[in-house]
């Protein structure tokens, strides 16, 4: 990892900024799982869950708490042509498309 890279400072706007994204989409999961929980309605709850992600735009929401990270990395490549966070997102485990799976 570069040295630039090893200790990062936001100022208390960005941390405020990338924590109300996650607190909205973290609580609201979790107050949907457990009204669900009660409820037992798997379609229901799945289907909440659905609208919530569309109607509340949490891709847009963590791309934005992404992009303020993001923003004060050094993405400098290193030998192997890879960035720090290119490397440390290397093994992450994506969804893939049900016919895309072995």
């Amino acid at each position: 990892m570069l040295e630039k890279n090893k200790k990062i400072t936001y100022s208390g706007e960005e941390i405020i900024e990338v924590l109300k994204e996650i607190e909205l989409i973290r609580v609201s999961l979790a107050k949907m799982g457990s009204w669900y929980a009660i409820e037992k309605n798997k379609a229901e709850y799945e289907k909440e869950t659905t609208q919530f992600i569309d109607g509340y735009n949490v891709y847009k929401r963590l791309a934005k708490a992404s992009h303020i990270l993001s923003l004060k990395f050094d993405d400098t490549l290193g030998n192997d042509d890879m960035s720090d966070r290119e490397r440390a997102m290397e093994g992450l485990k994506y969804w893939t498309a049900p016919n895309d799976k072995p």
